[in-house]
């Protein structure tokens, strides 16, 4: 079958690679229809180099149709309609019980010391075959698949692998409601959902900060107050001017460790991706810095007492933290990878409606075939085109 592979930093090809199959009993074979290109596959494009293998297939959004079940998996049969969340867990361990489906204790990568196995990402968590490819095998289908009726297109439901689930628990991990304000800072694909989640919640003054023209002017669509990041000496009085001096209750940090803003981390990343793997990894592992821009500025929205939610992916080990100000203003912090299953039910019932009130159907802005998936990694990264999400059909 054709599969994206990852094969150097920055190189990504179309590939041969041989038909999934049936493992264990509980696995599932589901051919793929639609997939989509995440934001943080791009940390995989580059930073993320360390932990990969040339010909490790990519890629954790998907979903698609059941061709073959194992004969643990009583809840599909071949012809289902389904989404696979991201992040692969058992449903009955400890972690499971309790809605930490990220930390599931049957899938975690004790050995590397991380969470829940992930498709399509790195040695860190599992190095599982991801979704851009024609099939793909997916584990514990007796508990992850959703089901799906047949009467939506695709986009309707792809999201619900991962970015609607990470903007909705983004917005509920900050911890607002009716009267309360909330700043997303980040537009991408996530931050455009957490904006239109947070207007759909109640939420009744949403902001979103960006640097993109076309991604400030979705987020003003979709109801949110907009500050333009390059027309502002400071983001955080940007945001107290909109907000009678105070800050926001809640900031929802969607850009994770490759933001704009300081190019000497840029360059210090770069320099740890292009060492050899035995040099590399304990670089990253133990002085390892992120780009820190947007995360710096979550902290500086916020009011005192507030809550930030960060949603975006980071890695480095060696962060320098603002401690001071952090206690100083007694902010709540809350992130992590996202508990897919926690949200699905409700996050079904909102994206099944005749309306499409999330605007699932018109986030994507390129659709493509899956052997155009590397041309438009590089669109997606350098932001051209006006690319904001990339679905790939194989």
């Amino acid at each position: 079958m054709r599969a994206l592979t990852w094969q150097g930093i920055e190189d990504v090809r179309i590939e041969e690679v041989p038909d999934p199959r049936i493992e264990e009993p509980t696995d599932a074979v589901v051919r793929v229809t639609s997939t989509a290109i995440c934001g943080s596959d791009l940390h995989l494009y580059k930073v993320l180099a360390p932990y990969l293998t040339p010909g490790d297939v990519l890629g954790h959004e998907f979903m698609g149709i059941v061709e073959e079940v194992g004969s643990g998996v009583t809840n599909l049969q071949p012809g289902d309609r389904v989404v696979v969340p991201f992040n692969i867990s058992c449903g009955h361990c400890w972690m499971c019980s309790k809605g930490y489906f990220a930390q599931c204790e049957t899938t975690q990568n004790t050995d590397q010391g991380k969470g829940a196995s992930l498709f399509g990402y790195t040695s860190l968590y599992g190095a599982v075959p991801g979704g851009q490819a024609e099939k793909v095998r997916v584990p514990h289908a007796d508990f992850g698949p959703v089901k799906l009726p047949t009467d939506h297109p695709d986009e309707r439901w792809l999201y619900l692998s991962d970015i609607l689930p990470t903007a909705w628990q983004g917005v509920k991990f900050a911890d607002v409601g009716e009267g309360d304000s909330l700043v997303v800072v980040g537009l991408g694909p996530v931050g455009q959902l957490a904006v239109r989640s947070a207007k759909h919640l109640g939420i009744d003054k949403v902001i979103g900060i960006d640097l993109v023209p076309e991604r400030l002017a979705k987020a003003r669509e979709a109801g949110a107050e907009v500050v333009d990041a390059r027309e502002v000496k400071e983001v955080g009085d940007a945001v107290r001017d909109l907000t009678g001096g105070r800050g926001a209750d809640g900031v929802l940090e969607a850009v994770g460790m490759e933001a704009h803003g300081n190019p000497i981390a840029e360059k210090l990343i770069g320099l740890a991706s292009h060492l050899p793997k035995a040099l590399a990894r304990p670089a990253i592992e133990n002085v390892g810095i992120d780009r820190l821009a947007a995360l710096y500025s979550s902290f500086d929205c916020a009011r005192r007492g507030g809550t930030v939610s960060i949603s975006g992916v980071y890695g480095g080990m060696a962060d320098p933290m603002p401690m001071m100000s952090l206690f100083d203003k007694g902010l709540t912090l809350r992130m992590g990878q996202c508990h897919v299953k926690r949200w699905t039910d409700e996050l079904f019932e909102i994206a099944n409606r005749p309306d499409d009130v999330l605007g699932l159907e018109s986030l994507a802005t390129h659709r493509v075939g899956l052997d155009q998936a590397p041309e438009m990694y590089s669109v997606f990264q350098k932001k051209q085109d006006e690319c904001l999400k990339v679905v790939l059909t194989p």
